[in-house]
């Protein structure tokens, strides 16, 4: 890390908050907090809705029109095919799923039959790159579906139009804040963020935050720069070369500030 402790914000960590849900299994947070001897928190400031069945209706869009599904998300999966249900739609044995991931199109095995199915996905680390590279063999003989959140990022749905795709997005859950309004009074030395909603959340329920000697742990540019454009400090910033983890990055201030 470039700068590893505000001047500001020398003062010993006692408490800690992930906003995420705590960990069903063993977690590294769980041996930070032992080995400082500290408190730590999880609680998730986002949470996916998924649209009603009447919703849905009212977009006038008819999965069965289309012979060719895009996931980029186990929420679009899990989302898509509730959906489904909710409106009474099968969808034909011969339809074609595309996904951004193998990790995707294993998650996609809870709702379809592989060996009745065609599946197509992306390689193991693969960028969006190579899910575009795989459509693209497909783009002339397929009408495509996206199941997606209103708030989707622009580059996969931008490719599908620049390169004439026949394709509808069908927005069907969406991210929104948790209620954290139980967390008025109470004051955390450090706070970590994962993504910019996370940050919007936060002045979603208290428009009012003041940082102070708050601590601010940030995952990825850019929530870094969500961070930053709230007009706060970053004082942990993941990932780095020497703390590729969250974890690893917290206890190395923590050894800092707690010495």
């Amino acid at each position: 890390m470039q700068t590893l402790v505000r001047q500001q914000s020398v003062n010993k960590v006692n408490s800690i908050l992930i906003s995420q849900p705590k960990p069903d299994v063993k977690s590294p947070y769980f041996s930070l907090a032992e080995k400082h001897n500290i408190q730590i928190d999880f609680r998730p400031f986002i949470k996916v809705e998924g649209i009603t069945a009447k919703a849905f209706r009212k977009t006038r869009i008819k999965p069965l029109e289309y012979s060719a599904v895009v996931f980029t998300s186990r929420n679009a999966i899990k989302h898509f095919f509730r959906i489904c249900e909710d409106v009474r739609v099968k969808m034909p044995q011969e339809t074609k799923y595309f996904c951004s991931s193998e990790a995707i199109a294993l998650f996609l095995q809870k709702f379809i039959l592989f060996r009745k199915r065609k599946v197509f996905y992306a390689g193991k680390g693969a960028s969006t790159k190579s899910l575009k590279d795989i459509l693209k063999k497909h783009r002339n003989n397929e009408r495509f579906l996206l199941p997606c959140s209103p708030s989707r990022k622009n580059d996969l749905p931008n490719y599908l139009k620049d390169n004439n795709f026949k394709f509808t997005e069908a927005p069907i859950f969406e991210t929104v804040a948790c209620d954290l309004s139980d967390l008025e009074d109470i004051t955390y030395d450090m706070i970590v963020f994962f993504s910019p909603l996370g940050l919007k959340s936060l002045f979603h329920n208290f428009p009012d935050f003041k940082q102070n000697k708050t601590r601010i742990a940030a995952f990825g540019p850019a929530t870094c720069r969500s961070v930053e454009d709230y007009g706060l400090n970053v004082d942990i910033r993941v990932p780095a070369p020497e703390t590729p983890s969250m974890t690893m990055a917290i206890d190395k201030y923590l050894k800092v500030v707690n010495k």
